[in-house]
């Protein structure tokens, strides 16, 4: 075989006996294939009139993200026309395994840093710490980096002083307060010594678009500051972490990160400076649900795994447990062992930029980085972010009310028998995407809805089950035996609506009903109704009130 810069000859590169020939014309799809084919299956679902033309399936699939941006249903060459390409990770091989650690309780801190340790976590985020000889008793400290949040600088250094530092420890010190002379001592220790926390503005509820450009601001101040009082901007650059929020919409979490690192270059580019953006994602704290937690474990998968393809070079996966109180050994253990299965079984590490060259993350990155880059423009002259950020809530708020933006175990397939898991002190204080509907199951109502259905099982379970859970969200259980109750919902068909709702209505009148709901539109002999797209809080609300 003749090679030529490491490359075989095309001509030597025969298929093996029986294999696939991937230029075989008949294994060609075109564009218009797959409108035919995604049209089929939405004329199929009522979403296609049979006479709406293939190509609209673009229009009823496109969706938008909270910052507007347009995401398509499939990703194509043409996206990339004359897109920049940029922000591929630095990172070579597998990610740092970060654990967060509550350390106000020194004694139970160090317990929890030893386990973790030993079950492979490779540094400690600690927060709150103060008493360093007893939260970091037996850690080593040159091979585990420690990232402090809220602690106290000073005491740290003087505590390792003396002991060799891991060169990605960090005295977690904010941006903004950065001062020169905490630099030198920083580079002195040879650690870092600033974080830009953008996961703190994604906590109040906050976009990515949002996330992105508030971060680009705030480390656009701090080498501003920096290097005013002297220090270089590669100097500056290399003391600084950045801290983001990775969800469980992992094509936008991947993206976002590409992003990130895309405009902190342009920043240095423009600063006169250069390096490497050092990245560390935790996992989202307003995604997590208190009810359902186990569905926690699949959402902070998603994420890690999106952190970890977007080229985060830590990786914190919060337990599970976290919004009921402290989380305990075994939602630390998972936290952890999710990292090492996306490293260790499923290999995601061993590819350094697994998203590259996919269409719709390169041009989701470019919608992203382009996005970001102007609100920075505009809050560099004087754009009130708070302002951007509670439209941002509003509408997300909408969403979920509306059950747009489903929240698995919460406002869809919620389960009103549950046993929560029991564990100690107060849950994560961050205000969390479903808490309008975790305050009414917080306090479910006593008094039941009585179901009554119409026809065969076959013919009302479709709606009788979409009414028991939109009324199990809002901690309103259903009764089916007929009694003394003083809300009824109807469920049935349209056709057995017409023929028989207004007797069943005045029937469950009669027999002591106040308020008539039917499951699907609005009749006339009903005095609510609940179907795909109703405002679920206030439907919830007013049922609620009716039966106290």
């Amino acid at each position: 075989m003749t090679v030529e810069g490491g490359l075989a000859e095309p001509e030597e590169l025969e298929p093996a006996q029986g294999s696939l020939d991937l230029a075989d014309p008949s294994d060609a799809w075109t564009v218009a294939d797959w409108e035919a084919q995604a049209a089929a299956v939405l004329r199929k679902s009522k979403r296609l009139r049979e006479d709406d033309p293939d190509s609209q399936v673009w229009q009823k699939l496109t969706r938008k993200t909270l910052d507007g941006i347009e995401v398509t249903p499939l990703g194509t060459k043409a996206d990339l026309d004359g897109l920049e390409t940029s922000g591929r990770p630095a990172r070579q091989g597998a990610w740092d395994i970060r654990a967060q650690i509550d350390a106000t309780d020194a004694r139970l801190a160090n317990e929890e840093a030893l386990v973790d340790l030993t079950g492979g976590v490779t540094s400690l985020w600690l927060t709150g710490a103060t008493d360093y000889e007893q939260v970091l008793k037996d850690v080593l400290l040159d091979l585990a980096p420690v990232v402090l949040e809220r602690g106290d600088a000073d005491a740290f250094l003087e505590y390792a002083e003396g002991r060799a530092l891991h060169p990605d420890t960090n005295l977690g010190i904010p941006a903004a307060d950065a001062t020169v002379e905490v630099a030198h001592r920083a580079q002195a220790a040879g650690v870092r010594a600033f974080v830009v926390d953008a996961s703190a503005i994604h906590d109040r509820g906050a976009s990515d678009v949002q996330e992105l450009a508030w971060s680009v601001a705030a480390g656009t101040s701090y080498l501003r500051h920096l290097t005013e009082q002297g220090l270089g901007v590669d100097e500056a650059a290399a003391l600084v972490e950045f801290r983001y929020a990775a969800t469980d919409e992992q094509f936008a979490t991947i993206a976002k990160l590409r992003a990130a690192r895309r405009l902190w270059a342009r920043v240095l580019e423009l600063s006169g400076g250069s390096g490497e953006m050092r990245q560390h994602a935790v996992t989202s704290r307003p995604m997590m649900s208190k009810y359902d937690p186990w569905v926690n474990m699949l959402r902070t998968t998603i994420a890690a795994f999106a952190a970890g393809v977007g080229g985060a070079d830590s990786v914190t996966v919060l337990p599970f447990d976290g919004p009921l109180g402290r989380p305990d050994a075994f939602g630390r253990r998972v936290a952890r062992n999710t990292n090492h299965l996306l490293i260790d079984e499923s290999h995601v590490a061993r590819v350094a930029d697994p998203a590259g060259g996919a269409y719709a993350v390169e041009k989701l990155t470019d919608d992203l980085a382009r996005a970001a880059w102007e609100l920075f423009g505009r809050l560099d002259d004087g754009a009130d972010l708070d302002a951007e950020i509670s439209a941002t809530v509003e509408e997300r708020e909408r969403q979920i009310a509306t059950r747009k933006r489903p929240i698995t175990g919460l406002t869809e397939f919620p389960d009103l028998g549950e046993t929560l898991p029991v564990r100690e002190g107060d849950g994560d204080p961050v205000r969390r995407y479903g808490a309008s509907f975790e305050a009414l199951r917080d306090e479910p109502v006593a008094q039941p809805v009585h179901l009554a259905t119409l026809g065969t099982v076959a013919q009302h379970t479709a709606r009788a089950t979409f009414a028991t859970n939109l009324l199990a969200a809002g901690g309103i259980s259903v009764a089916t035996e007929a009694g003394d109750h003083r809300v009824v919902c109807i469920a049935g068909t349209d056709a057995a609506y017409d023929e028989q709702g207004a007797e069943a209505a005045a029937k469950a009148r009669r027999d002591g009903a106040e308020w008539v709901i039917v499951a699907g539109q609005p009749r006339d002999w009903a005095d609510d109704s609940c179907a795909l797209g109703v405002d679920a809080l206030d439907f919830l609300t007013r049922t609620r009130e009716k039966l106290s």
